[in-house]
């Protein structure tokens, strides 16, 4: 069997990671039933540090196939990554392409390998925000209408995906690979630190998505609101490079008194937002593990702060990821500067929410993907108030 892994920005590095390593394992153990994998890298995160040095710390190598394709907007990107995609399933013809997340890369090459009537595995399928504005929900809803795998993370995805006509024999809630990687690398991540922070307290932020980033006014009103709150403690912020170039382009690097830091030992952060260049993975896990508690607008980070305990505050209006509300640490804010501060200045009196993990969040998502991938049994997972659907 060859399964190919399809990977296009940063998120999807560390969601491909632990199922790599679950079909070494089986390998392993395994010398009848192979899975040949090979790792294709579409090049949408194309930089080193955002790209290569998550391979490296993942220890995941090199990928096997690198397509490049560059940036460019969303129709240019996907038609680059579709006619280079199509070419290399033609010439290596595998039997199942696996995509993970919402990216552009998601979508590309799911839509080539079910027109060249390649199965599709979606990891992380039928999370829905409802939004059709933001580009991600485009992605995952196309992507589940294609694919005859569809690995669920929670419940919201099992659900939404019966309301969307899929039948329950393709839907798998598995738990969520995110967290296999996390809680792998977390230890490896404190042992390997190279910031190391002179400030105990310190809230982490990370900020790129369209909606908050490239509207001016928006853009400054979040600011202005977390440099009132960094007066009582210090923000550090790695900043994406779109966002950075945004930054300059409104003029907010003359207007907003940052601190810029480099990583090193000793970084003493001022009662300022503290901005830096962005971060390795495992930089990244160990200081919001450390973290006060974390501004984001990722979706990833929001699950990942449920896993470590750390409160979050999600600076956008909907969430794909219910279940961080529902059972995890998560709160959404928006960009309203009320909330923004009412909900930052209960976690520093010391109120800060406390959520639980969930269900099968618990390291061996990957190991139940490559045991379906293998025709595995699963028995049937029905908790309470849930569709019908099946886990190993």
């Amino acid at each position: 069997m060859k399964i190919f892994l399809v990977a296009g920005a940063r998120p999807n590095f560390m969601k491909i990671a632990p199922i790599v390593r679950a079909i070494n394992e089986k390998n392993r153990i395994n010398e009848i039933n192979q899975i040949d994998c090979k790792v294709v890298h579409t090049g949408q995160h194309y930089d080193y540090e955002m790209s290569q040095s998550f391979f490296d710390e993942l220890e995941m190598g090199r990928p096997d196939i690198f397509l490049g394709v560059g940036s460019g907007s969303h129709a240019v990107q996907t038609a680059r990554i579709m006619t280079a995609f199509e070419k290399v399933c033609l010439k290596e013809q595998p039997d199942i392409v696996v995509v993970v997340g919402d990216v552009n890369s998601t979508m590309s090459c799911a839509i080539v390998a079910a027109k060249l009537c390649i199965p599709v595995a979606h990891v992380e399928a039928g999370l829905r925000s409802f939004d059709r504005t933001m580009p991600e929900e485009i992605n995952r809803v196309v992507t589940d209408a294609l694919a005859d795998f569809l690995f669920t993370t929670e419940k919201s995805g099992n659900e939404n995906l019966i309301k969307e006509g899929i039948r329950p024999e393709k839907i798998f809630f598995v738990g969520n690979v995110m967290i296999d990687t996390l809680l792998k690398f977390k230890t490896k991540a404190n042992d390997n630190a190279r910031m190391k922070l002179d400030n105990k307290d310190y809230a982490l932020l990370t900020l790129h998505r369209p909606s908050n980033v490239d509207k001016e006014d928006v853009f400054k009103n979040i600011l202005n609101t977390l440099q009132e709150i960094s007066r009582d403690i210090p923000i550090l912020f790695p900043a994406h490079p779109r966002t950075q170039k945004q930054i300059k382009s409104f003029g907010f690097d003359r207007d907003f008194n940052f601190t810029e830091i480099t990583p090193g030992n000793a970084v003493s952060l001022k009662r300022t937002i503290n901005l830096s260049s962005p971060l390795s993975y495992l930089e990244f896990l160990n200081l919001m593990s450390k973290a006060k508690f974390v501004f984001t607008d990722s979706g990833g980070i929001q699950e990942e702060t449920t896993i470590l305990g750390i409160p979050c505050l999600t600076l956008r209006e909907n969430t794909e990821r219910p279940v961080t509300i529902e059972e995890g640490t998560n709160i959404l804010v928006g960009n309203n500067r009320t909330k923004i501060l009412e909900e930052s200045y209960k976690i520093l009196d010391g109120n800060g929410k406390k959520g639980k993990i969930p269900h099968l969040w618990d390291g061996k998502a990957s190991e139940r993907i490559v045991n379906i991938f293998l025709g595995r049994p699963y028995e049937p997972f029905q908790p309470k108030n849930e569709v019908n659907v099946g886990t190993i």
